[in-house]
């Protein structure tokens, strides 16, 4: 009893139907899309704090060069004066002039260090007007695919809704399909009496389905592998009578009934051919043959 209840318990495998396919490969395209935006969003984070790493660097180092240069200005400058001690007014004028020099180029260093930084001011706010352009750029990126995100959404929603309204007509038209003894005293496949019926059938896989309109002529007309042949059709009783023509043979299908399986063999089949007529008019019938799939010898 335990082992019949974990048989009927047992999961149905997922049917990989085209909606279904469809939904999950925008699940896929989602997934993507967030993906490439972290990886671009942490590249140009790295980037900035190389930048920022630069910058620090370079002013550190244009720094340590300025207290070089104090440091030897002011070495220059101890000279100076030791040599105005020793010399005394003899060599004012000399020192004069070099406290002069001195000082033009303290003016010169001072400007050239002034032009420097101003230069690398300059340049830092252009590095940080171009990060500021790019994250603005990728801010309206990121709104756009948010956007492109929430309507995708909502159309895997609605294929979703549709996907299992389908399902549902499906169930119920293969609920409404009925089994009929055939006149060959065989128990037929499901039968088809509209074409909404005949979708589900062909859905459901198990039989070649072929349509078809046969009109009263001189010649069988072809049908698949067989060949058929109306000869009468009642309108008002809804019979017909039909010549089948297979493995070199014909037989006759006499007065028979709309939606009545006709039923014979061919050669290579181990279950018969069915014929469904669906609808009967003056020298026409209208309906379709269910051909089955395997083609071993029939026992």
């Amino acid at each position: 009893m335990n082992q019949q209840q974990a048989a009927s318990e047992t999961p149905k495998p997922i049917r990989w139907t085209a909606p279904v396919m469809a939904a999950g490969a925008l699940g896929i395209a989602l997934t993507a899309s967030n993906l490439y935006l972290l990886v671009t969003t942490m590249r140009t984070q790295d980037e900035l704090a190389r930048v920022r790493a630069s910058i620090r660097s370079e002013v550190r180092m244009a720094q340590a060069e300025n207290m070089a240069r104090d440091a030897q200005l002011g070495k220059t400058m101890d000279t100076l004066r030791q040599q105005i001690a020793e010399t005394g007014a003899k060599s004012f004028r000399a020192v004069g002039a070099a406290q002069e020099r001195a000082a033009q180029d303290a003016r010169m260093y001072s400007d050239q260090w002034a032009a420097r930084l101003a230069e690398e001011q300059k340049a830092q706010m252009e590095r940080h007007r171009l990060l500021s352009s790019q994250l603005g750029e990728m801010s309206q990126a990121s709104t756009e695919t948010a956007s492109r995100v929430s309507g995708m959404a909502i159309d895997v929603t609605q294929v979703r809704q549709e996907v299992s309204q389908t399902k549902t007509d499906f169930d119920r038209t293969l609920q409404e399909l009925r089994s009929m003894r055939g006149d060959l005293g065989v128990q037929s496949g499901l039968i088809a009496t509209n074409a909404r019926e005949l979708a589900a059938l062909r859905a459901l896989g198990e039989r070649y389905y072929l349509e078809f309109t046969l009109t009263k002529t001189k010649d069988p007309q072809r049908v698949g592998d067989v060949a058929l042949q109306l000869r009468k059709s009642d309108l008002k009783r809804n019979r017909f009578t039909i010549d089948l023509f297979a493995n070199d043979r014909k037989v006759q299908k006499k007065d028979r009934n709309v939606n009545e399986p006709v039923q014979f063999y061919v050669s290579g089949t181990r279950t018969p051919y069915e014929l469904v007529v669906n609808e009967v008019r003056n020298d026409r019938i209208i309906g379709y043959l269910a051909a089955p799939k395997q083609r071993d010898a029939r026992q």
